[in-house]
């Protein structure tokens, strides 16, 4: 492969490309280790603050707190982590341009760049934008053989903010610039998940969810406190008439000490009973009945259903809503496709073949099982009518096979017809004259038998159903033709056995001038 000259973006440099820009440092606003929290202790009017904070563009709190929903809440996290490993576990699929050998050589190098491992790490970290609203991950490029991403880091959202302008643009917070660094091109893949029209950090699950988690929040605590008077039966000590000061005390140590120690010394005068403590008027079962509530708006807002989230649906149920999941998973696959196509496929092809009028295109498809069954049956029925334009390279990339390459062995692909009997003409020549007349007489029979189907074709278009071309088939059935094709079978049977008395001729030297 010839070396590229590489037409880099106004403004940046090569030396830029290979090299870290939004690293975290010891020092700075850019930090790895931030112990700041604000999910502990977290009240209405604490919430209501940092999302009024966020939406006038101090994102520092509230992604913070999508930070910790995920890390303090089992159901969001699960449910949240359904909806990511969904799209990781579509396949990418990258369809050429056109289907130039220039434009396939680019597909070939992106589906290169799609099957590294790092690709799936990168869609991982930028799937972080479904519960903060963004993500951004920097890329780190190498160059060799082609400009590849060496490396992809994902960064904290935290050191990010939107342009106070449009409320739209990120720019990297810096000491330097106090509204931010704009982010050069070909250096981050940033995933903007268009979950809701508006400003994006107002479009994150954690905001929609976070209501939801504080009242749960609440709701565990009063629950635990409720558990611990309940939960255990209430002990009772008893003494007699005569006992002293000292014995009481000593049977108020006992009945303490059961809580923990399970075991107490008491003189034969003395005696503890066990009582059952009241249910609290059906207290826990208000709680479990408003956590179970709770949970099943949060796997609404991340899923859009609760059949596969939650306890109690039956397989039917679970199959609608899983329909209802597919939809939120083909946009989700959509954009990030859209992302990644962007921020990814686009700087490759341009650092590696130069800006292209039509690039080659990733998808992230959502297929079911009978789709590959469904498009072959399409192809079946579609492409002998002719005249469709289907090129080869399209229907590769949607089924996921590669271009072959020079030379391969290709399954059930025969040779075309004339190139065929070109073929048998030649080898048949040089071993038995007779077959040149049988190739002959072989090409009239085709001839013969393409102006029989020729009519045939013609009533079939003019048929309106499948049943008038029955009619028609057979209404004409006695007036096909078949005299021109009834003579060239009758030649072939005759060179047929003239080449076995040849043979026998021959065989016998006959031919050879010996008898």
């Amino acid at each position: 492969m010839p070396p590229i000259k590489t037409t880099m973006p106004r403004g940046l440099r090569q030396q830029d490309l290979k090299r870290e820009i939004a690293g975290p440092g010891l020092t700075g606003i850019r930090q790895a280790w931030n112990a700041a929290t604000v999910a502990a202790g977290l009240t209405p009017a604490r919430l209501a603050r940092i999302l009024r904070g966020a939406d006038a563009g101090d994102l520092h709190d509230y992604l913070t707190l999508a930070e910790e929903m995920e890390e303090r809440d089992p159901h969001y996290a699960a449910v949240l982590g359904v909806r990511k490993r969904a799209v990781l576990g579509l396949a990418p699929v990258v369809e050429a341009a056109t289907d130039a050998a220039r434009d396939i050589e680019i597909a070939d190098a992106v589906r290169e760049l799609t099957a590294d491992p790092g690709f799936v790490e990168l869609c991982a970290d930028l799937l972080d934008a479904l519960g903060k609203g963004f993500a951004v991950c920097e890329i780190v490029w190498t160059t060799g053989r082609r400009w590849v991403p060496a490396e992809y880091h994902w960064r904290d959202p935290r050191w990010f903010r939107f342009d106070p302008v449009d409320g739209r643009t990120l720019r990297l917070l810096d000491e330097r610039s106090p509204d931010g660094l704009p982010l050069p091109p070909y250096k981050f893949a940033v995933h903007v998940p268009r979950l809701k029209s508006g400003l994006p950090i107002r479009g994150g699950l954690a905001r929609l969810a976070s209501a939801a988690l504080m009242c749960k929040s609440y709701t565990v605590a009063d629950w635990m406190a409720f558990a611990e008077v309940f939960g255990m039966p209430l002990r009772l000590g008893r003494y007699g008439p005569g006992a002293s000061e000292a014995d009481i005390e000593t049977l108020v140590r006992a009945v303490a000490n059961l809580g923990h120690d399970a075991a107490a010394v008491l003189p034969d005068s003395m005696r503890i009973e066990f009582q059952e403590a009241g249910q609290g008027a059906g207290g826990h079962e208000l709680f479990l009945r408003l956590a179970e509530w709770l949970d099943r708006q949060i796997s609404k807002a991340v899923l859009g259903q609760t059949m596969t989230a939650d306890s109690g649906s039956s397989y039917a149920q679970a199959k609608v809503h899983d329909e209802v999941r597919a939809d939120i998973l083909e946009a989700d696959a959509r954009q990030l496709a859209a992302t990644l196509q962007r921020d990814l496929v686009i700087p490759f092809v341009d650092l590696n073949f130069g800006p292209q009028p039509v690039y080659p295109r990733l998808t992230l498809p959502v297929r079911e099982p009978e789709d590959i069954t469904a498009l072959a049956d399409a192809l079946a029925k579609l492409v002998p009518l002719g005249n469709l334009g289907i090129q080869a390279s399209v229907v590769r990339d949607r089924l996921g096979f590669p271009d072959p390459e020079d030379g391969a062995d290709l399954l059930g692909q025969p040779a075309a017809p004339a190139l065929q009997r070109a073929a048998n003409r030649q080898s048949a020549a040089a071993a038995h004259p007779a077959a040149v007349m049988a190739d002959t007489l072989a090409g009239q029979a085709d001839a013969e038998i393409a102006r029989m189907l020729d009519r045939i074709r013609v009533m079939l278009d003019q048929a309106g159903d499948l049943e008038q071309f029955k009619e028609m088939l057979l209404a004409a059935y006695g007036d096909l033709d078949s005299g021109g094709l009834v003579e060239a079978i009758g030649q072939a049977m005759t060179a047929s056995h003239l080449a076995g008395r040849y043979d026998l001729a021959k065989g016998s030297g006959l031919l050879d001038g010996e008898n």
